[in-house]
């Protein structure tokens, strides 16, 4: 659009240069005369462009519309920001309580129950190892020979009852010294062998790798998690910590 109003522009000031100087014919009675000068509005602003300038102004011209094409839009109203939502700064994550059994999960339930945590409260499996013996052992120290080290130094002190462990397992060439049911028992072993000299003796639990259940508690406060906290103190085997 520019390009055209230019053109025209141009061909018409052209055309009233030639008119004026005779070319298209001979002009009209008294225009050529001072008095027709005289009666022109703003002639100051009338100038006729050479070839040079007249490219300038056309190059000035498309540059001021394609400015003017890849300029954004002024939006017509600024968007309200949302509101910010407040978060309470002292809220724990999340603290997950177990593993249960099925008659402690049932038993937790129901204690948990007047806390008022159902809302928050997400039930997990999680895997746990059913204990049902206690391995009293040396662990491997240099293979064959040096279980035949370990075998000579528990006779020196006075220690019979021993075997070395084989087969394919982490526990090849290890002295295993007794196998009980409970926990007491098996330490009581240790006492007894310490006091004989003998070191470096451990306890491990054995048993099935099973799923038991857990409980999981978002964003609860510190009174809550005291709460919790005196609630699975009743069970043995769970526990309360930290979760993602």
């Amino acid at each position: 659009m520019l390009k055209f109003v230019f053109w025209a522009l141009l061909a018409a000031n052209a055309a009233l240069l030639a008119y004026g100087q005779g070319i298209l014919g001979q002009p009209g009675a008294g225009e050529r005369e001072p008095a027709r000068l005289k009666n022109q509005l703003a002639p100051e602003r009338i100038s006729q462009l050479t070839a040079v300038e007249a490219k300038r102004a056309l190059d000035e011209a498309e540059a001021e519309e394609a400015s003017d094409t890849e300029a954004p839009a002024e939006p017509s109203a600024a968007a309200p920001s949302p509101a910010p939502v407040a978060v309470a700064p002292d809220l724990i994550a999340c603290v997950q309580a177990g593993p249960f059994s099925v008659a402690d999960a049932r038993r937790f339930e129901a204690r948990v129950a007047s806390l008022d945590l159902a809302a928050r409260q997400t039930r997990v499996e999680v895997p746990f190892q059913e204990v049902t013996s206690r391995l009293v052992y040396l662990p491997p120290n240099g293979g064959r020979e040096g279980a035949q080290r370990s075998s000579a130094e528990l006779k020196e002190r006075g220690v019979e009852n021993f075997y070395t462990m084989q087969g394919d397992s982490p526990l090849r060439w290890a002295i295993s010294l007794g196998v009980f049911k409970t926990d007491s028992a098996a330490q009581k072993l240790v006492g007894q062998l310490q006091r004989q000299g003998v070191r470096g003796v451990r306890v491990l639990p054995r048993g099935p790798q099973v799923m038991r259940a857990a409980y999981q508690y978002r964003a609860i406060d510190a009174g809550t998690r005291i709460r919790l906290t005196t609630v699975v103190g009743n069970f043995p085997n769970a526990g309360l910590g930290t979760c993602s």
